[in-house]
């Protein structure tokens, strides 16, 4: 099962890209566990998680090409 990522804003300096793909997730608290074992600093960032374009705030299932968004606080103007 393949899961598209997208990365935004300062988000990007940790990751380093904007997109990745991953494998053999279930949910986003695997997600979660991935990317910060992976990328420790992301622990200490705030961000919000949309899975295929509905923001969440819990435990997401996610299926074969869902497409995760990470994104750092914003404001508009």
């Amino acid at each position: 099962m393949k899961v598209r990522l997208l990365i935004f804003g300062q988000l990007t300096d940790e990751t380093g890209a904007s997109e990745l793909t991953l494998e053999d997730l279930t949910d986003t608290d695997t997600l979660r566990q991935v990317l910060f074992e992976r990328y420790p600093s992301l622990k200490t960032k705030n961000f919000t998680t949309a899975v295929n374009n509905k923001v969440i705030s819990g435990n997401t299932i996610l299926t074969d090409n869902s497409t995760v968004a990470l994104m750092p606080p914003f404001s508009g103007g």
